[in-house]
């Protein structure tokens, strides 16, 4: 029995609700996400590229799995929207919430519940599971992540005046306000690129803290020097060039005809 047809007849306060989750050579870990992972209307793995088993065990786990044999984060990120919009077309499943998870199990999954009330219960849009205000294992986030998460953060504040603690991957947002951000970024910039724009389209947005574990395997983005520094240097490239484009945006504005 796979995922698939469970969806036909899932809890009813998770039958709208899809997850998606990038992977990268993780089959040892990945087995453990969608374990713990409460039933939903689809869950959507992204096989990355990978030289492992990634897939099979995706699909012996009840998975949809789609390949995207152009390695970034966002683009599967993306490969997985598309994969999500096909079956909305062919009415196969009704979307209401994305929910993204990392495919490590750094994350919770049996956290889900934490990331989706805030949408089911008060009305928000977009929910942002902080790693840093929720409980982190000793060790799962080298320092060098702690304080490019912080500095990111602090640098939308200074430019865009929104209030964020973490760029957590754990993460829910409303289908149809997903929708509207027109998400392009296809590497490292993509959970930066999701909250300005949220934070653009004045989405109601709420960060919730969450807990975080040392991955299993070694971070393709801070376990390396090389992924670090191209992260940071993306982050801050995108937190920048919004921040320039408002800029000009305001100036023209400004200017007399």
């Amino acid at each position: 029995m796979t995922r698939e047809t469970v969806a036909t007849t899932p809890p009813r306060e998770l039958d709208d609700v899809v997850v998606i989750i990038p992977a990268l050579n993780e089959e040892e870990s990945l087995p453990m996400v969608l374990r713990d992972l409460p039933h939903v209307a689809a869950v959507i793995v992204v096989d990355n590229g990978s030289n492992d088993r990634t897939a099979k065990v995706a699909a012996d786990g009840g998975a949809i799995v789609v390949p995207e044999p152009n390695r970034g984060y966002g683009a599967a990120c993306l490969c997985g929207l598309q994969k999500l919009a096909e079956m909305a077309a062919h009415g196969s499943i009704a979307p209401k919430i994305v929910v993204f998870i990392d495919a490590d199990y750094s994350d919770h999954p049996d956290e889900l519940s934490l990331i989706l009330d805030p949408i089911r219960q008060d009305g928000v849009d977009f929910v942002i599971g902080s790693r840093l205000t929720g409980h982190r294992e000793k060790g799962a986030m080298p320092p060098q992540s702690v304080y490019g998460n912080k500095l990111a953060c602090f640098l939308m504040w200074l430019l865009f005046r929104i209030k964020y603690t973490d760029l957590g991957p754990f993460r829910a947002i409303r289908y149809d306000a997903l929708r509207k951000l027109n998400m392009v970024d296809r590497n490292f910039g993509w959970t930066v690129e999701m909250q300005i724009k949220a934070a653009k389209q004045k989405l109601r947005t709420v960060e919730v803290p969450v807990s975080y574990r040392r991955r299993v395997g070694v971070s393709k983005i801070s376990g390396t020097v090389s992924g670090a520094v191209k992260a940071g240097y993306k982050i801050l490239y995108l937190i920048a060039k919004y921040g320039l484009l408002d800029r000009q945006a305001a100036e023209s504005v400004d200017e007399p005809e």
